[in-house]
């Protein structure tokens, strides 16, 4: 069975305010839909990354330099296409923007393999479990925000099912900050998962701060602490002097990042992005440098690919998702068939690949290239 045709679609959709955070601002929900079909007639539906910026750029990459590559190939040469891809960034000045691109023709390629055999893209990583815990991403900074305002965030996470929330900090003081966190683990009580992720706003000593400040309330994990700039060294130190996990990865564009995080001594738990790394061949490199390393792994974002690599794999956590349509209407309104979410827990979608059905009214009102 060989690779036809690849069609790959911009979209974008405007948020009605800022979900930014402590060093980003997030005014639209961007992605790109990935279409790939074979000569038997499958097709994949899949969709990657949240790229405000560039989603026109990795689709002219896509048509342009990895298309002309792939078709005619056999879907069961992934590997070998992969490394004929990644071989592209030895001679480019932006290998971020074309690694996003040449994930999600891998990602597009692991649908099709699932399709093809009628398994998961789980099942094909390795198939560990059928279930997983979800978390929300949410604490985000709004002018005017209370304490009693997150409360009341938390207790509408619970509601939508969620078993925890990934909590935004890093924007104010280490002691202005703990006490929003303080007042999200009030709300959520002891039972309820949180974590807290600084986006690399804090210098180590800010860092260290601010997780003896909320030690007692029983995080889960601090995320991205430090300053972007040494931020290994800097997140080594963080780690010897707190008892929090410490959690990065997702600035990582492959496998040898992770590499370098974990020779540091930097972490305990890694978010690694599939979609901003090459995709899942490449993530699952990562992945295997963490379990021999005794390392978690989580996923920045992505629910509908995040589901079936973390729930593939012993040391995977937990799936993160915007439960709040306003944040994410893609995950709200473009999947038809979306898992179901019960107590805290998502069920890994049914059906080969990805198990994704997408609406395509919706992909076609969003998408940029009309």
């Amino acid at each position: 069975m060989r690779i036809h045709s690849i069609e790959a679609i911009p979209i974008e959709m405007p948020l009605g305010r800022n979900f930014g955070g402590s060093t980003y601002t997030v005014l639209k929900r961007c992605t790109v839909v990935t279409r790939m079909r074979t000569d038997e007639g499958l097709v994949s539906e899949v969709y990657n990354g949240d790229n405000r910026e560039h989603g026109r750029e990795i689709v002219r990459l896509i048509h342009d330099e990895l298309a002309p590559r792939v078709r005619g190939r056999s879907l069961f040469e992934g590997e070998r296409i992969w490394n004929e891809l990644f071989a592209l960034t030895h001679g480019t000045r932006d290998p971020k923007t074309l690694l996003e691109a040449i994930a999600c023709v891998d990602c597009a390629l692991w649908d099709l393999v699932g399709k093809a055999q009628g398994q998961s893209v789980c099942s094909l990583l390795g198939g560990h479990r059928s279930r997983l815990p979800i978390i929300s991403i949410g604490g985000y900074y709004a002018e005017g925000k209370t304490h009693a305002d997150i409360g009341r965030e938390i207790e509408a996470y619970r509601r939508a099912g969620m078993a925890g929330c990934k909590f935004k900090v890093g924007g104010l003081t280490p002691e202005e900050d703990a006490k929003r966190v303080e007042a999200a683990r009030d709300a959520g009580g002891r039972d309820f998962i949180l974590a807290v992720d600084a986006n690399r706003g804090w210098s180590a000593e800010d860092a260290v701060r601010f997780a003896h400040l909320v030690e007692p309330l029983d995080i889960r994990w601090f995320e991205e602490p430090c300053h972007w700039y040494d931020d290994a060294l800097a997140m080594a130190e963080v780690r010897r002097r707190t008892t929090i996990p410490i959690n990065a990865g997702q600035s990582e564009i492959s496998s040898h990042g992770v590499r370098r995080l974990i020779a540091a001594g930097a972490v305990d738990i890694v978010n690694f992005d599939a979609s901003e790394a090459g995709g899942i061949t490449e993530w699952r490199r990562a992945a295997g440098l963490c379990q021999v390393h005794g390392i978690e792994l989580a996923h920045h974002e992505e629910p509908q690919i995040a589901v079936h690599m973390l729930a593939a794999v012993p040391n995977g956590t937990y799936v993160e998702c915007f439960p709040d349509p306003e944040r994410d209407p893609l995950w709200a309104g473009f999947i038809t068939n979306r898992a179901p979410i019960r107590d805290g827990i998502i069920e890994l979608p049914q059906g080969p690949g990805f198990g994704l059905e997408l609406d395509w009214d919706k992909v076609n009102k969003y998408r940029l290239d009309r």
